[in-house]
């Protein structure tokens, strides 16, 4: 976050467009702030600094019988801007989204509201459990 906007990458999902928060899955042996620095310098070409955690919660894929657990932590930009690299992503683009903006989003997670809280009414970070993706068919 920086301006209270939020750093995000747009994907194409069918139609529609889709956002998600810089970063990905662990690598083996790798810890999340290891795997978000790792992500963001391949994805983006930045150096991030890794702060706390502020939001944690999974979405259930009953039929593949598993959920994915989804992670936030505060980042800082440390050094370099954020440029889509390509060949390391099927992102379209890099965006800053107005915090506010975020729950009129198509973002996965579908965290918008709970980061708002965070962010606005000053709450502590939270374990949201089932993460429900209203648009998604």
């Amino acid at each position: 976050m920086e301006n209270d906007h939020v750093l995000l990458m747009r994907y194409q999902f069918g139609s529609g467009m889709v956002y998600n928060f810089p970063g990905g899955n662990p690598d083996p042996g790798e810890i999340f702030p290891e795997t978000i620095c790792r992500e963001c310098r391949e994805e983006l070409a930045v150096e991030v600094e890794v702060g706390n955690m502020l939001l944690m919660g999974e979405v259930p894929h009953k039929e593949e019988k598993k959920s994915v657990l989804h992670i936030l932590f505060e980042g800082k930009i440390v050094s370099g801007i954020p440029i889509l690299q390509a060949g390391e992503t099927t992102a379209k683009e890099v965006c800053w989204v107005p915090l506010h903006q975020l729950s009129s989003l198509h973002l996965y997670p579908h965290v918008g509201e709970a980061l708002q809280d965070l962010v606005f009414l000053q709450k502590k970070g939270v374990y949201l459990g089932a993460i429900q993706q209203p648009w998604v068919d």
